[in-house]
């Protein structure tokens, strides 16, 4: 972050309750911050069969607080994280897309709503338990390489990160666990979360479920043509999948498109079906952190979270939130609409766009 921060400085950090957050809080503190712990109330609604943790969430946020002697505070933001995170998510799979709701939190919510409440409130500066590094308002890859949360924040903007500290950037995980063993916090060996945050256990068809009515229709072989099932709403199905078809025996099929004016999911038992297969990816909603992308330069890409790292160049940039044209070096299977393209020059975060 910024260099003109120092250990003077009134940090609020997002405590979720979890052990990474914890330890970022940990750190802050011995590092001689002026450190606040701030717990963000974004979903508190219970879903069949499925019990949100927050209030669990929000205790043991306190009481590692406490545990710290740090003061404590609660931000209630509920109301715009449905609005900006949660309806967002409904809107993009209604239409057809697979959307990255996590990416979108960031974006509004983390970076957005509780930097300008911190500061509103007296702070200087905010942090999170996140794995990754910044400096000099540039977003770098965390030491980590493996628990590296970079292609979540890469709609973050150059001036939140000048107000942003990331403590967990320069360790390994399994450090962390240490750490938090060695202070007795509460939260040591508290299992991370797995999924969406507002999903939780429940599937992500039975969550949409509670929001969209899904229209049954055909499912049809992209060689021969033929209807080779049903399904109960095209929302429900993403480009690659193919589990949960429901199908049957024979051959594995994939979901290769859908058309969702004629509610039609098109697969195909091909894995090198061209269906399948992109080499050129049309970005839209583009955000670039410093400077836009260079055309020619080689970049490094992450297609999806986890991804492995693949070379790609552009052809055409847009400036902020329109559109680019990406060529990959090699095919990949899968690039899913609504999905977003991570660009990285080296370990520095360029930025990215959301599949077209």
């Amino acid at each position: 972050m910024s260099g003109t921060l120092n250990n003077n400085t009134k940090v609020y950090v997002g405590m979720s309750g979890g052990v990474d957050s914890s330890v970022a809080a940990a750190l802050l503190k011995d590092q001689g911050y002026d450190v606040t712990g701030v717990y963000m109330k974004n979903w508190t609604k219970d879903l069949p069969g499925m019990q949100c943790p927050w209030a669990e969430d929000l205790s043991d946020a306190k009481r590692v607080a406490v545990q710290l002697g740090i003061p404590f505070k609660v931000f209630d933001f509920e109301t715009e994280y449905k609005q900006k995170v949660v309806d967002y998510m409904v809107n993009e799979y209604a239409a057809g897309r697979t959307p990255n709701p996590d990416i979108m939190c960031n974006q509004e919510v983390k970076f957005k709503l509780f930097l300008e409440a911190a500061l509103a409130d007296g702070a200087d500066a905010i942090a999170t338990g996140h794995y990754a590094r910044s400096e000099s308002g540039r977003l770098e890859m965390a030491a980590d390489t493996n628990k590296d949360q970079t292609y979540f924040l890469y709609r973050v903007t150059e001036a939140a990160l000048a107000h942003t500290l990331f403590p967990l950037g320069e360790y390994e995980k399994p450090r962390i666990r240490e750490i938090a063993t060695e202070k007795g916090l509460y939260t040591a060996t508290k299992k991370d979360s797995q999924g969406i945050c507002f999903v939780g256990k429940v599937s992500m068809r039975d969550f949409l479920s509670q929001y969209i009515q899904g229209v049954p229709g055909d499912i049809i072989d992209v060689q021969t043509g033929k209807i080779v099932g049903r399904h109960d709403g095209a929302i429900f199905y993403t480009i690659g999948q193919r589990h949960g078809l429901g199908l049957g025996g024979g051959l594995p099929l994939y979901v290769a498109r859908k058309d969702m004016i004629k509610n039609i999911v098109y697969v195909t038992a091909k894995l090198n079906d061209t269906a399948l297969w992109d080499d050129r990816v049309a970005l839209q909603q583009v955000h670039w952190i410093n400077e836009a992308p260079i055309i020619d330069k080689e970049y490094r890409v992450r297609l999806r979270h986890r991804a492995t790292l693949i070379v790609a160049t552009f052809k055409m940039v847009g400036d902020e939130g329109e559109t680019a044209q990406l060529v990959l070096h090699d095919e990949e299977r899968a690039v899913t609409p609504g999905q977003s393209v991570v660009v990285y020059d080296g370990e520095t975060v360029v930025g990215g766009g959301v599949v077209a």
